[in-house]
């Protein structure tokens, strides 16, 4: 799998950049947020596989920052491993109560450390919570929120697919495909963030499918929106003789055999107010027949 992502949220600059190297010598992803108020805008825009937090931040606390991860819906199901110099048993149940999944007391056993985020992360992975390419919700998470807004009023379902993706990944080898589908996740929560709401959510069903749920009233704007800037921005992950002619050669034994599109999106777009749904195998079928009507 691709390098997983750490973000250390420390405002003691030695620690933070002794944490960072180490992490990045064993070939993870790490990123540094010295207050609360930075976690929170990093993790928007770049969700981390797992969250080192200091309690003691000079702007939120930990436990704020915790709270309003796990209230988050694009947020919550990232793993929280609390770093504090606080060894108080009210303060490691404080924490666990808001969600946290683990608690390490400074000055703490590095290996010690490195364990615990290892062990959270493999979990995360093994129980399905999330795509490993994205970091997106998948699995389990994905039809608990199915399930959660299956009874309520003023949703919309996104089912959302790359086309042509196969071709792109043929061609282009596995690395660059999963860039594009990384990619692709960043740009939908890019365009929840202008156009919808911190309620909405975004999942990785697998490989080139996405499903994002949002509010009935912004659906058209934001369907429109993300097939517009899927088509411009796509365009960066193909070679300048691909991106001129507006297509891709696939070749077999050195010769041509078969000319593919770029990629675009199909977007289907379902309701609460066009059914009355009894199981959540409903809603993503009906979704997923508008998407393959929006293909035709």
């Amino acid at each position: 799998m691709d390098k997983a992502r750490i973000l250390i949220v420390e405002d003691d600059y030695d620690i933070a950049n002794m944490l960072r190297i180490y992490f990045t010598s064993l070939n993870y992803e790490t990123d540094i947020a010295p207050r609360g108020s930075d976690a929170l805008d990093k993790t928007r825009h770049n969700l981390p596989h797992l969250i080192v937090l200091d309690i003691m931040l000079p702007d939120l606390d930990g436990y704020e920052v915790c709270r309003l991860l796990r209230t988050n819906t694009r947020t919550s199901h990232i793993p929280v491993i609390f770093l504090t110099q606080k060894d108080e048993r009210s303060d490691k149940l404080q924490g666990l109560e808001l969600g946290a999944d683990d608690y390490v007391t400074k000055p703490f056993d590095i290996d010690e450390l490195r364990l615990r985020v290892q062990n959270a992360i493999l979990r995360s992975q093994r129980e399905s919570l999330t795509d490993p390419r994205t970091n997106l919700p998948s699995g389990r998470l994905l039809e608990d929120q199915l399930r959660k807004i299956i009874h309520q009023d003023g949703w919309a379902v996104f089912d959302i697919r790359i086309n042509h993706f196969d071709p792109f990944k043929e061609l282009y080898g596995f690395v660059a495909s999963d860039d594009v589908l990384r990619f692709t996740g960043m740009l939908i929560s890019e365009v929840i963030d202008d156009l919808g709401d911190t309620n909405d959510f975004i999942g990785h069903i697998g490989n080139d499918n996405f499903i994002l749920i949002t509010s009935r009233t912004t659906a058209s704007s934001i369907s429109k929106e993300l097939k517009r800037r899927f088509e411009e921005e796509i365009l960066a992950h193909y070679n300048f003789v691909d991106r001129q002619q507006g297509y891709i050669q696939i070749t077999r034994d050195g010769n041509l055999f078969e000319k593919k599109q770029l990629m675009n999106l199909s977007i289907g777009v379902i309701s609460s107010s066009q059914y009355q749904f009894t199981d959540i195998r409903e809603i993503t079928e009906l979704a997923a027949e508008a998407r393959r009507a929006d293909t035709l």
